[in-house]
């Protein structure tokens, strides 16, 4: 990509809606609740052969310094600095507000070129409100419908023009013939899909970041992890509870790996969640969690391990994810060992299907401890991806069925015969027995736990399907 656009505006004018648009995917929470964005998100964007990076910004608010407000305005100023071409959307259904002339006015003295963009453009009852923008000082406006996605032509021909004017060719990226043609190359997988690929030039290999997901309730620090790890202030972060609401990726680089961090929203029982808002949050949270490789699930030390922590971590076990917990804000906790004592008795008795998980402790606001995490994230990892030989697991299957066969149902004795690894990620076996059906739940955590102590396999989900094997007999019987 040769170029970055950033739309900005006052809240609730349709930009998360545009960045959807221009995605063309829907990654960006869309509400009618002004201010639902609140951390800047990136993605690559397209309009027929242009591909640019965009950045999708909270609503321009004035606050008190050190306000929310304040810090979502200073997380949109980073934005426009950093993008080539800013996108000023306003709301041509009601017209120029003051705020847009004071947002305007401050556009106006930075060094980006911006396109000023008349949104929610649908019938012709918005004229009078075109016509106000001129007022505005920014030159003519775009009329827009990021909804319906009206007005793209001429958004393309404006961006097209303000490229040329700053000097920067917006097809240099391309094919000669695909220019001619008006087509531009596949670069891949958004963001949206969780799928972006690095490519080594020297060795020619695809190596693929590692997908980091960052889940827990609310304030228990997310966001200022994050910040901490990549060492830079690009999330949002403060003492109110809930400030995440998308969840938003940052590419980033550990001791030479690639990777993908998903900051997510706090998520809470249940029972509390009822605003509309806060369930596409969850949902967004949720959706990080299906797709990423690793999870760390952040617990407040201060409060310790709750019901809704365990919550968590058995939906992460449930989607077969590889699992760090992680205890923040360690360094306020008075009687450290015994909070560890609470919380790994805990885990031991209400998480037996992640016995070994590693559990680190430090604080991400002062960074004390944080350099522990990214190895214990990388050995999970490492684990997550194990595989065991077919005769080497063979071999230990006879050495636990002789040590402690598995029992009679009802006077019929089970008879588990040979087993497979069929895949990893999270490592899954296959056993053919003579009655899978009425295999007891109780032997199969005890073929977990040998599983674990004999290969060495702690703290991710283990998997094991059951498959009736083919009775040699029964075509003799048929023949009969």
């Amino acid at each position: 990509m040769s170029f970055t656009l950033a739309i900005v505006g006052r809240p609730n004018v349709g930009k998360s809606t545009l960045f959807n648009r221009l995605v063309g995917k829907k990654i960006a929470i869309v509400d009618d609740t002004p201010g639902v964005t609140r951390d800047r998100r990136e993605a690559e964007g397209r309009i027929a052969d242009l591909e640019f990076s965009l950045i999708d910004t909270a609503g321009l608010e004035e606050g008190e310094p050190g306000s929310l407000s304040d810090r979502m305005r200073k997380q949109t100023e980073r934005a426009v600095e950093e993008a080539d071409i800013t996108l000023m959307l306003y709301d041509a259904r009601a017209g120029v507000t003051p705020a847009d002339e004071h947002f305007a006015k401050w556009l106006r003295r930075s060094n980006t070129p911006v396109i000023l963009c008349a949104n929610k453009c649908e019938g012709s009852a918005v004229v009078d409100g075109i016509y106000e923008a001129y007022t505005l000082g920014l030159g003519e406006p775009i009329g827009l419908s990021a909804e319906h996605g009206e007005g793209l032509g001429e958004l393309y021909a404006a961006i097209v023009d303000a490229l040329k004017e700053k000097g920067i060719d917006p097809y240099e990226d391309l094919e000669p013939e695909l220019v001619r043609e008006g087509q531009g190359r596949d670069t891949g997988p958004t963001e949206g899909d969780l799928e972006y690929q690095y490519v080594d030039v020297e060795d020619d290999e695809v190596i693929r970041p590692l997908r980091l997901a960052v889940v827990g309730r609310p304030n228990a620090g997310k966001s200022t992890l994050i910040n901490m790890l990549i060492e830079d202030d690009r999330m949002i972060t403060g003492p109110e509870a809930g400030l995440t609401r998308d969840s938003i990726a940052v590419d980033w680089e550990w001791d030479g790996l690639p990777v993908k961090l998903f900051d997510t929203a706090g998520m809470r029982k249940r029972a509390r969640v009822n605003e509309k808002l806060e369930k596409l949050s969850v949902a967004d949270s949720l959706r990080a969690i299906q797709f990423a490789e690793v999870v760390v699930l952040l617990l407040d030390a201060e409060q310790g391990i709750e019901r809704q922590d365990l919550k968590i971590a058995e939906l992460v076990v449930n989607e077969g994810r590889a699992l760090v917990i992680a205890l923040n804000k360690w360094d306020v906790v008075e009687n450290r060992l015994e909070a560890t004592r609470q919380l790994k008795d805990t885990l031991t008795r209400s998480l037996p299907q992640l016995k070994g998980v590693q559990v680190i402790n430090f604080s991400a606001l002062t960074g004390q401890g944080v350099q522990r995490l990214m190895p214990a994230v990388a050995e999970a990892y490492e684990i997550w991806n194990a595989r065991i030989p077919t005769a080497a697991f063979n071999r230990w299957l006879s050495e636990i069925l002789e040590k402690h066969p598995a029992p009679s149902v009802n006077g019929r004795r089970i008879k588990i015969r040979y087993g497979a690894q069929i895949k990893s990620r999270p490592p899954t076996f296959l056993l053919f027995c003579n009655r899978p059906d009425d295999l007891p739940d109780s032997y199969v955590r005890y073929m977990e736990n040998e599983l674990r102590r004999a290969f060495d396999l702690p703290g991710v989900p283990l998997r094991f399907v059951m498959k009736k094997g083919a009775n040699p007999y029964e075509s003799r019987r048929k023949k009969r």
